[in-house]
């Protein structure tokens, strides 16, 4: 499978399933669509190939520069980086016969907010069911049940989460000392997150949330009139002029390393790269703005029409950040991260984020759900930090959730990037955990376009770099 596209003035060719990009002259591009149907009938003689293609109709080249090119084509064919065989569907011989590894909890510690954002799936914190914040005692039981499960899995994850976290802090605190007590005796080490609207925040926050906390995820959706339009206090008043003063402070005393700003953008925002960039020049360098997930009886809902609008944003947003790179002002874009030379293990591109399996979602009372977006549903339900998992066939039905149980994924070039995409996202949207969810998968096509032409343009550039260096050095 071959997806070729231009971006930033590049022709971009990706090579699905050898994970091969590269960027050609617009020859080769041309050629490519004409040479692979031979190459897939057994037909690789570089002379037969060029002479079948001289002969098609409406070739704008000489026919001298098509032998070379077609000959450049053949050779990225027999070196497996183009029109490669596609070795991985093999691979998923049968997931549910993979030992249970969980390797990471998002602890609802909070079931309970102080904001009322409009698009909030928990519903203000509460989940579709009742207000509550997480004992220290079902905590416990929460981290005692990840390390009796890991099996030899050294690194373990554990989100603190809500609702929001802060509104339960002493038992964040309790949680990360007792997880820290336990480390050594077990062999394992804890790798806490946090994610936060801010509100609660302040310098004694700061300095644990600096010392035990890997990750720390601020929750804000850009310019102030969206920000307080969708993230308002219960009362209605905006939020955005309390919490930018703290985000900026927590990124700062982080070396705006290890944190990110993250937010939503709606129907209401459809320019939502302003969003990201007025983000930037707050100071912050580590950013992710997504699009919201809702039914289409939601007004701030993103539909089908707003696509071609939404896909022309990304475009905008790679441009910007390939300027401001070069002026020496970079920042990250999450969905714009990609890992060109290694990135996920096999596994890992074939079943996702390991939802139901890897990873599970704890509730305030210590009920297991595959992850955050299934709480409260209760045919989810998988067992209880009492008990341990008592619903197998739900954990077997997430582990045979990947790209080749779903017929939307199986001809997809994005699919070795999403793994498949979300399955709550799925599940909302068909009642079926291997579906897709269409509109997020067209934007996820595009990201992921985006982020290969980032990544090239910085690559060509780097290397363009290096050879002036080497020139000035060999010429002293």
């Amino acid at each position: 499978m071959v997806r070729q596209y231009k971006s930033n003035g590049l022709n971009i060719v990706l090579d699905v399933n050898s994970g091969s990009v590269h960027v050609v002259d617009d020859i080769v591009y041309d050629m490519i669509p004409l040479v692979e149907p031979l190459v897939k009938e057994g037909i690789k003689d570089p002379d037969t190939v060029k002479a079948a293609v001289v002969h098609l109709a409406g070739i704008p080249y000489p026919e001298e520069e098509i032998g070379e090119a077609v000959e450049e084509v053949l050779e990225l064919e027999k070196s497996g980086q183009l029109f490669a065989k596609d070795i991985y569907e093999n691979y998923v011989f049968d997931f549910k016969k993979r030992p249970t590894v969980v390797k990471a909890l998002c602890l609802h510690i909070a079931h309970d907010c102080n904001l009322a954002c409009k698009y909030c799936f928990a519903e203000e914190g509460e989940y579709h069911g009742r207000r509550a914040l997480m004992s220290f005692e079902v905590g416990k039981k929460a981290l005692d049940f990840l390390v009796a499960n890991s099996g030899n899995r050294v690194n373990l994850e554990v989100d603190f989460f809500g609702g929001e976290p802060l509104m339960n802090w002493q038992v964040v605190k309790d949680l990360v000392n007792y997880g820290r007590s336990i480390e050594t005796a077990n062999n394992k080490k804890f790798r806490f997150t946090l994610t936060t609207n801010g509100v609660l925040l302040n310098d004694e926050i700061l300095e644990f949330a600096n010392k035990e906390m890997a990750n720390v995820v601020l929750s804000i959706d850009g310019r102030k009139e969206i920000h307080d339009k969708m993230r308002p206090f219960r009362g209605g008043q905006g939020s955005y002029d309390l919490i930018v003063p703290k985000f900026q402070k927590v990124a700062e005393s982080r070396n705006q390393t290890n944190y990110y700003v993250r937010g939503t953008f709606t129907h209401h925002n459809l320019d939502f790269s302003k969003d990201v960039i007025h983000l930037a020049d707050l100071g912050f360098k580590q950013i992710s703005v997504e699009p919201v997930v809702a039914q289409p009886t939601d007004d701030y809902a993103i539909t089908e029409e707003d696509l071609p609008k939404l896909k022309e944003e990304y475009d905008k947003l790679a441009a910007e950040m390939i300027k401001r790179r070069r002026e020496g002002r970079p920042f990250n874009f999450f969905h714009f991260m990609i890992d060109l030379e290694g990135g996920p293990c096999v596994a890992k591109r074939l079943s996702g984020c390991g939802s139901g399996t890897e990873y599970l979602a704890v509730t305030p009372w210590g009920d297991f759900y595959p992850c955050h977006q299934f709480v409260g549903n209760e045919d989810f339900l998988m067992g209880n930090v009492d008990d341990g998992i008592v619903r197998e066939d739900i954990r077997d039905q997430f582990k045979c959730c990947n790209v080749y149980a779903k017929e939307k994924c199986k001809k997809c070039f994005a699919k070795f990037y999403c793994s498949g995409g979300c399955a709550a996202n799925s599940y909302n949207f068909h009642g079926n955990i291997n579906d897709a969810y269409d509109v997020g998968c067209e934007l996820e096509r595009k990201r992921v376009e985006c982020a290969i032409a980032l990544k090239a343009v910085q690559m060509m550039e780097e290397d363009e770099e290096n050879a002036s260096v080497e020139n000035v050095e060999a010429n002293e």
